[in-house]
């Protein structure tokens, strides 16, 4: 399919566009907790120009130099929750693909089933690792306090991202291609940014319930 090869390349190079443009103005302007300079420009790469327009609305709240008034609700806070979480989890399902790929792996006699696993344990080491990145500058509870939290705050809400992922992975693999896209190909990638966006929506909800119960601060 000619026409969606052209529109996979499009919204690649869009995402790669957004990531740099946000990743400049973060160097000019970086945000108070160091994280979010890597958090906004990920975030790019799935959400385009979404991520544009929530980061200069939003995200620009949150940086150093900021002068205006922090008016958001928590909708947009917990927004910020997910696009932390969120973040983690694609820098982790990102990394999986090509290490799957090169060792050849496979589970059951699938390679869907290999990405799952690689990339869970990736996205879950990354996760948390962003999580804590958060948690410990604020913490008084020592390194290992604060990865306790880091557990506490981002298993649920990377279990829900997951979920979204891997359904919408499967749905590629299993309905929606008669030959499944390869990771050499750009439509992968594709598929693997609406993955990520689909990710982010089932991961909101869970987010919602963690800042409602204290388990995790919004943001």
């Amino acid at each position: 399919m000619e026409w969606l090869r052209i529109i996979s390349y499009i919204a690649l190079a869009t995402g790669l566009i957004s990531t740099l443009i946000i990743a400049i103005d973060v160097y000019k302007h970086p945000q108070m907790m160091w994280i979010m300079n890597l958090v906004w420009p990920i975030n790019g790469w799935f959400f385009g120009p979404f991520a544009l327009w929530t980061y200069f609305r939003w995200g620009r709240l949150k940086a150093k130099d900021n002068e205006k008034e922090d008016n958001r609700g928590r909708p947009e806070k917990v927004f910020f929750s997910t696009s932390h979480c969120s973040s983690g989890c694609t820098l982790g399902d990102a990394a999986g693909v090509p290490l799957v790929a090169i060792a050849g792996l496979t589970i059951l006699g699938t390679t869907l089933f290999a990405h799952y696993l690689v990339q869970f344990v990736l996205a879950y080491i990354f996760g948390i690792l962003f999580q804590f990145f958060a948690i410990h500058p604020m913490n008084d509870k020592g390194v290992m306090g604060s990865f306790k939290d880091s557990i506490k705050a981002d298993t649920l809400s990377l279990v829900a991202f997951e979920v979204g992922m891997f359904a919408w992975m499967a749905l590629v693999h299993y309905v929606l291609f008669a030959h499944p896209p390869k990771p050499t190909e750009a439509t992968y990638w594709f598929m693997m940014q609406i993955a990520m966006i689909i990710g982010f929506a089932t991961s909101y909800p869970a987010n919602w319930w963690l800042v409602q119960k204290g388990i995790k601060e919004e943001m």
